[in-house]
This record gives C-alpha cells, sequence and structure tokens, in this order.
C-alpha cells in the first residue's frame, strides 16, 4: 500500500486530488441532473440521447486545441481558467434552471459548451500530471489514482444526485456542481510548480498541430497504443448507452437492476486502477493491455449472451477492468516516454481516442441495435474487440522492442 501511495509525497499531486476529487463528483451531480431535465421536459430518449452526444462529441474535434495550448501557454494557469469557466457555466445553467428559461434544445446546447470546455481540459489536465510530479517512478500511481478518482465519482455524483433531485431540484444541482469547481480553482492555485522553459513557438497553429501529428506517428509506442485505444473505446464503451435495454428487458428489472450493473463495472474498473498503481515497475504494461483488450471483448460477449443476472454481476467488473486497464495502461505509457515539449498535443490524441470515440461509439451502437437488437450489437462488439486484441498482439513484439529503446533512454532499463 505504501508503494501504490508513492505519488502522495508529493504536495501538488495531494492538492490536486482533493480538489478534483470533488469537482469530479461535482461534474457527475450536473450530467445527471442534465439528463434528467431533458427527459422531464420531453419525455424522449432520443433527447436524451442527442444530450449525452452533444456532451462529449466536442471532445473529438477540439482536444487538439487544448492539446496545442497545452504546450503553448502555462499548464498550471490554463487550467485554472478551463475550471472557471465550468464553474461560470455551472452557475449560469443554475439560474436559467431556477428561472424556468430551459428548454431541451436549450440544454442541448449547453452540453455542447460543456464538451468543449471538457475537450480543452482534459489534455491539458493529463499533460500537467508530470509536473505535479516530477519523479518519473512515481507517474504511473499518479495515473491510476487519476482514473480511480474518476471511477469513484462516477460511482458517488450520480447517488447524491439522486437525492438532490428528490429533495430540491436541478437548478441546485447545476449550483452544487458550479461550487465543486471552486475546490480544484483553490487545489491549483495553491500548487508550487516550477514552470518549465518552453522554446519559441511558431505562430501558426496548423504547422504545430502537423509536427504533433509527425512525432506520435514517428514514435511506434504511441502509432500502435492510440488505435488500439480507440478501438476499445468504441467498441466496449457504448454498453454504457445500451444497459437500460438490458435492465428492463432482458432481465425483467428497474432502476436498481441498473444501479447494480454499472456499478459492477465500475468497481471493476476502480479494483484495476489500483492493481496498476501498486506494480513496482512500467515494465510488462504492454502485455495488460494485450490481455485486458482481449478480456474485455470476451467478457462483453458472454454478458450479451446470458439471460442470468447473477453471472451478468459478475462478467460487467471484467468489462469494467479490461477497459480501464487498456486506458491507464496507455495513458501511463504515454506519460513516461513522451517528451515534454510534445506531451499536450499526444495527451490530446489520447483524448481523441479515449473520450471522443465514446459518442461515436454509443451513436453507432444505437443505430445497430434499432436493426438487429442490444444484445446481438454487444455481442458483435464484443468480438471485434478480441479481434482487434489479436491484431495488436501482432504489434507486440515491435511494440516491446521500441519501449524498451525508450526505458533505456531515461535509464528504467539497462541498456
Amino acid at each position: 500500500m505504501k508503494h501504490s501511495l508513492r505519488a502522495f509525497r508529493h504536495s501538488n499531486f495531494r492538492l490536486f486530488f482533493a480538489g478534483q476529487s470533488i469537482s469530479v463528483i461535482g461534474t457527475w451531480v450536473h450530467a445527471v441532473a442534465m439528463s434528467w431535465l431533458v427527459y422531464r421536459l420531453s419525455g424522449s430518449a432520443l433527447m436524451l440521447g442527442l444530450t449525452a452526444f452533444a456532451s462529449m462529441a466536442p471532445i473529438f474535434f477540439f482536444a487538439p486545441l487544448g492539446g496545442l495550448l497545452a504546450d503553448r501557454v502555462n499548464r498550471q494557469k490554463l487550467l485554472t481558467f478551463t475550471q472557471v469557466l465550468a464553474a461560470v457555466h455551472a452557475v449560469a445553467m443554475a439560474a436559467l434552471a431556477y428561472a424556468d428559461l430551459l428548454g431541451p434544445w436549450h440544454v442541448i446546447a449547453l452540453a455542447t459548451l460543456i464538451g468543449i470546455i471538457a475537450a480543452c481540459e482534459t489534455p491539458i489536465r493529463q499533460s500537467f500530471l508530470p509536473e505535479m510530479v516530477p519523479v518519473r517512478e512515481d507517474l504511473p500511481s499518479a495515473v491510476a489514482f487519476n482514473a480511480f478518482m474518476q471511477q469513484a465519482g462516477r460511482l458517488i455524483g450520480p447517488t447524491i444526485a439522486g437525492l438532490l433531485l428528490a429533495a430540491w431540484s436541478e437548478a441546485l444541482c447545476f449550483l452544487v456542481n458550479g461550487a465543486s469547481k471552486l475546490a480544484v480553482i483553490a487545489a491549483i492555485a495553491a500548487m508550487a510548480v516550477d514552470e518549465k522553459p518552453r522554446t519559441r513557438r511558431r505562430p501558426r497553429l496548423r504547422s504545430e498541430l502537423a509536427d504533433g501529428l509527425r512525432y506520435a506517428w514517428d514514435t511506434v509506442p504511441v502509432r500502435i497504443l492510440l488505435p488500439t485505444l480507440a478501438l476499445v473505446s468504441f467498441l466496449v464503451a457504448p454498453y454504457q448507452s445500451l444497459m437500460p435495454i438490458f435492465a428492463a428487458e432482458i432481465y425483467h428489472g428497474g432502476a436498481d437492476t441498473l444501479g447494480y450493473l454499472m456499478g459492477a463495472a465500475g468497481l471493476g474498473g476502480a479494483t484495476v486502477v489500483l492493481v496498476l498503481a501498486s506494480r513496482k515497475d512500467v515494465r510488462g504494461l504492454a502485455r495488460i493491455i494485450l490481455v485486458a483488450a482481449i478480456t474485455a471483448g470476451l467478457a462483453l460477449v458472454a454478458f450479451a449472451l446470458t439471460r442470468w443476472l447473477w453471472l451478468a454481476l459478475l462478467l460487467m467488473p471484467l468489462v469494467g477492468a479490461g477497459m480501464l486497464a487498456v486506458i491507464t495502461g496507455t495513458s501511463t505509457v504515454l506519460q513516461i516516454i513522451v517528451e515534454d515539449e510534445q506531451r499536450g498535443r499526444v495527451m490530446s490524441l489520447y483524448t481523441m481516442s479515449f473520450l471522443g470515440m465514446v459518442p461515436m461509439g454509443s451513436l453507432a451502437a444505437g443505430v445497430v441495435a434499432d436493426h438487429i437488437g442490444a444484445p446481438l450489437t454487444l455481442a458483435l462488439s464484443g468480438g471485434c474487440c478480441v479481434a482487434a486484441g489479436i491484431a495488436y498482439w501482432t504489434q507486440l513484439p515491435l511494440l516491446r522492442a521500441h519501449m524498451r529503446a525508450h526505458y533505456v533512454r531515461l535509464g528504467i532499463m539497462r541498456e
């Protein structure tokens, strides 16, 4: 346990973890309240889907902007600015909801703004992590606990949102989210970070973006890992959008059944990131990503085919654990090997491959499920994920050779 918590030796990470944990809970409170408001106003499942899509789709298109800014400007100041924008947005939504001025399409438009802010904030936050934890050996612990924070937030936030919605209104949920951003703003402001000197940048953003893409392509681990992550996110993550169908039609349950299934997946994800945090060495992550991708795919196929709830509850932790292991393992490798002056742009590509592919996969899964049904759709997705894992396996010798070269360069391994 002492080894697992080594990221907390750094005061900046302790501040960040405390503030960001509160902020993530607020974000999930906001998301649940926003969905509830849209459904209350429209009664339409389509509008619910559009709201979820609008809040995440901008990540795919605007994440490169956040990456470029992270490589150009002080990341600590940028992260503070994005959190201020998020707080202002939440308070504005609270005021509009309290005044009863929001319609379904207004919420969808405001959800798009949330997506744009998240698209810029995520690569900045990811690239800022090595500045908070400057000791390279402690980075895997920091990456894992950053992922654990997100999983814990998605377990706690919806519960708080349900209580607030039952007792008060959506406006209070939005206000709670705005207040939660003050915690991370205060934490970032309290950090003492040594700003690294930056090379003088060319004025054209397009050329810098092209330079980042060339660097990602020329760096073999990035070139192999990001497409694998994108495929796993596209194929596995859509289970979340189809889960209400399984809870209601396959297992003949209600909201409690849905909560058990989603909670089981979240528990698996939270467990695996703690296991990854306890590893004493970054070596072996390539093999872990392989096993995780194939495990997630096989578990998803089995979940789609079973009609026993108890078995489904045993399979969902494997789906969540496999997906989170791919996400966390990829992030750890990138944080270790990528040069600092390219980090923001590479982490923007990571954000696109992870969060940006989720709404695309959910939209595709919804269209396919309308034609062939949700169980067959998830079985097909799981089978394709296994195929992606096998394709990754064929690249594993090349990947390990190049990762070994990077580890030797960084002094992690002997030549």
